[in-house]
């Protein structure tokens, strides 16, 4: 959800909390002496529940899925986890990537060593329920194809993910060499 979409959404929120605060001080001073539920609005015009949160085990998971289609050997799997207009800075490259081609290129690439992603820590923030904000330190197992040799990177990352048309995707994914301790 964009950030101007958010705003629009809290002003209607507004609105309506300031509609419904008038409209029960408005029912109550008309009850008061007399049955409260002989004025009670019909349910048709309840207001409807917010939609919920979702848990952060949830969210935690969609990595599990981007780690699965990264094992997959298919830059195309792990694109589609990312949104049309999402942001890659990643771990191996120094372009930023901004569009599904240049997604696919990188991770045509960082497939090569065959990653293996593992997350080290990981702090979910569930902003509203359709994003969340998932941060922290993974390792990826990697083995160079000419030796078989395996090395282990760390990295630090945030994913922004949004719900979009039903589906979660990444819009925002940043990851970086975890730099030595000082």
């Amino acid at each position: 959800m964009s950030r101007k979409t958010r705003i629009r959404t809290a002003l209607v929120t507004a609105g309506a909390l300031v509609t419904t605060a008038v409209g029960t001080v408005g029912v109550s001073a008309a009850t008061s002496g007399g049955d409260a539920k002989a004025y009670a609005q019909p349910a048709k015009y309840a207001q409807p529940a917010k939609p919920a949160k979702p848990a952060k085990e949830e969210i935690a998971a969609l990595f599990d899925g981007w780690n699965e289609a990264l094992q997959s050997n298919d830059p195309e799997k792990v694109a589609a986890w990312y949104a049309e207009d999402a942001v890659l800075l990643p771990t191996a490259s120094p372009e930023i990537r901004t569009d599904r081609a240049g997604i696919v290129d990188y991770f045509e690439h960082f497939m090569e060593g065959k990653p293996k992603g593992e997350k080290v820590r990981s702090i979910i923030n569930v902003l509203d329920e359709n994003s969340a904000i998932d941060a922290g330190v993974y390792k990826f197992h990697l083995t160079d194809a000419k030796t078989g040799k395996c090395r282990t990177v760390e990295a630090r990352y945030t994913y922004e993910y949004e719900k979009r048309d039903g589906k979660w995707l990444i819009v925002n994914h940043h990851s970086s060499v975890l730099p030595p301790a000082s």
